[in-house]
């Protein structure tokens, strides 16, 4: 236990990261590390012959083998005969993030081989995740002949057989979890099937997709095509920024070769040739070289709000543009989109909140609340901040006409670690209690009939309480180390975030604890984010902290109500601030504790 931290304010007890000493010191002494690097490296698992792949990564050295995946290399000479022939392809991709960079792949590479390539994107509140029979009649009328789903189609089993019979041929590139029968596709490659040793299971669909280009590139250059046409090969690194976009924002973990594509693609993205990338870093304030979080936080959301507000195609549109005055156009009605979806998703939240507490939700194995009146688009997000708040995997029902007009429900679920949302969804579809249902252990999707939602809701409860069986009822919160404010200066900040960094899933950014900390001049900034400054209780040099959308909780509670007379533990994440060309130390508070110090016991 770190700092004495039992019981924070976020009902966690701090425990320090654990860490090999002889590790640490073979690291420091092999590889000339900082002591705090190999400490954290130590932390995540990573051997000494790791530290060169995992901290620099190089394309020429890491890059993985695409025809390791299992029925990839098919897929390669299919599709490269495809383009031989000049035979029509379209795309179905899915109305996020990733769906929408894995769709601007490949229309940027056929589009690069000579083939126009129709996409469509599905309308979130209409036609809810994954394939419909009408978006395929559309692609067919266009004069697709092959449709290419990306971003989904894995468990679309129904819909691929109809598809075939209308005489498409179907590809599917997904990552999301199979059943034990793959789907009738013409060919499907997804890192996840049972039958895949590559040991690509991290990749976003956005990864699928580009090592299917490359894989398809390399047929093409190997039947002499690009000679022949006398094309240049497919600019394929420089669409590594795409990709990136798409990593961090699907936020699959962020190891093996997600860190060479996310960390070789954003600096791609500092002197992007994209005109839609560049026109939304514009509009998004974004500069220099992009940050994950600047990813995740800024461009990605905008990405993600035409299809929350029934423009879904945008985010696909804007990443294929050509033209730099169409791309600002799409960008500033991105952007928005975004100011209308948190207006819609704020109220939402608050509903939510109130039918948790009014129903006592709050001590269940799971939150599931749902209504009518809700937006479809925005039950994810509104899942995810329910997650953070209670600390439990949370689920949102919305409802929307389904076929026939009939109201079915359509939610989606956020999960805490150890518990296994899409698989709980994946069981209940075949259980017989939803009409589509899947996803990632973390996030997943579903839509479920209306006379269906209590039932849904009893399988939920029985099947999550069932795999928290055996769980620890108290939340840990591992702390990476322990430091004074006169310590967390911009040096070890940017220490830490150039050699250790990027961050994401399974592979979190470091939690540092400022201990015996004094708080000055805290407030409300926004609706509900508290902002302070604090110094070492002593006094000394001070930085800016801020623990968001934390008003209501008992963490911002504390911090507002008791900054002048008890001294805090504070932990969460550095960010360096850059202002007027000035740079700045920030602290993102995940979570605080009252510290015991003796002069804090006499002033309390």
């Amino acid at each position: 236990m770190i700092l004495d931290v039992e019981n924070s304010l976020m009902q966690a007890r701090w425990v320090v990261a654990p860490a090999q000493q002889d590790v640490i010191q073979q690291m420091v002494s092999q590889k000339g590390l900082p002591e705090i690097v190999a400490r954290l490296l130590s932390s995540r698992n990573v051997a000494p012959d790791q530290v060169d792949s995992f901290l620099y990564p190089k394309l020429a050295r890491d890059f993985p083998d695409p025809f390791k995946m299992a029925g990839m290399k098919d897929l390669a000479d299919y599709l490269a005969q495809a383009v031989v022939k000049g035979r029509s392809i379209g795309i179905f991709g899915d109305f996020d993030v990733d769906g929408a960079t894995s769709t601007s792949l490949l229309v940027r590479f056929f589009r690069h081989c000579g083939l126009e390539t129709p996409f469509y994107i599905p309308d979130r509140m209409k036609e809810g995740y994954g394939p419909n029979v009408g978006a395929l009649k559309i692609l067919k009328e266009k004069g697709a002949e092959i449709v290419i789903m990306c971003d989904c189609g894995i468990t679309a089993h129904d819909v691929i057989a109809q598809g075939r019979e209308m005489g498409l041929e179907i590809v599917v590139l997904d990552h999301h979890m199979p059943e034990d029968k793959l789907p009738p596709a013409n060919h499907v490659v997804n890192p996840k099937r049972h039958d895949d040793t590559a040991g690509l299971g991290m990749l976003a669909a956005c990864g699928v997709t580009f090592l299917t280009c490359v894989a398809v590139n390399a047929k093409l250059r190997e039947a002499g095509w690009f000679a022949k046409k006398g094309l240049a090969e497919a600019p394929l690194k420089n669409w590594l920024d795409i990709v990136a976009l798409g990593t961090v924002c699907d936020m699959v973990p962020l190891t093996g070769p997600n860190r060479l594509f996310v960390r070789t693609g954003l600096e791609q993205m500092a002197q992007t040739e994209n005109p839609g990338l560049r026109a939304l870093m514009e509009v998004a304030g974004v500069k220099g070289v992009p940050t994950p979080y600047s990813l995740g936080f800024a461009l990605g959301p905008r990405i993600n709000a035409g299809s929350r507000v029934h423009q879904a195609d945008l985010g696909a549109r804007l990443l294929c543009a050509e033209n730099p005055e169409e791309a600002k156009t799409i960008s500033w009605t991105l952007n928005d989109c975004n100011e209308k979806r948190k207006t819609i998703q704020n109220e939402m939240f608050s509903h939510a909140v109130s039918l948790v507490e009014d129903g006592g939700l709050a001590g269940h194995p799971l939150i599931m609340v749902g209504h009518e009146d809700w937006h479809p688009g925005l039950s994810g997000l509104v899942a995810g901040r329910l997650k953070e708040k209670y600390g439990k995997p949370s689920v949102v029902v919305t409802f929307a006409p389904g076929e026939g007009a009939a109201l079915e429900g359509r939610g989606s679920g956020r999960s805490v670690p150890g518990v296994n949302m899409g698989a709980a969804f994946i069981d209940a579809r075949q259980a017989g209690l939803l009409i589509k249902g899947g996803g990632h252990a973390m996030a997943a999707g579903f839509t479920v009939a209306t006379d269906k939602v209590d039932d849904f809701r009893a399988f939920l409860m029985e099947h999550i309480s069932g795999q928290m069986q055996g769980r620890t009822a108290v939340t840990e919160t591992v702390i990476d180390g322990v430091l004074s404010v006169r310590g967390a200066q911009t040096d070890f900040v940017k220490l830490i975030h150039d050699h250790v960094g990027p961050f994401g899933q399974d592979h979190a950014e470091p939690v540092f604890a400022l201990s015996d900390v004094r708080l000055h001049t805290v407030d409300i900034v926004g609706t509900d984010h508290v902002r302070c400054t604090v110094s070492d209780w002593e006094g000394g040099p001070r930085i800016k902290a801020v623990a968001f959308r934390s008003a209501d909780t008992p963490l911002g509670q504390a911090l507002l109500k008791h900054s002048r007379d008890r001294l805090f533990h504070l932990a969460g994440h550095f960010k360096i601030n850059e202002w007027q060309g000035r740079e700045s130390v920030e602290l993102h508070i995940q979570d605080a504790a009252f510290s015991l110090r003796e002069s804090d016991r006499k002033t309390a």
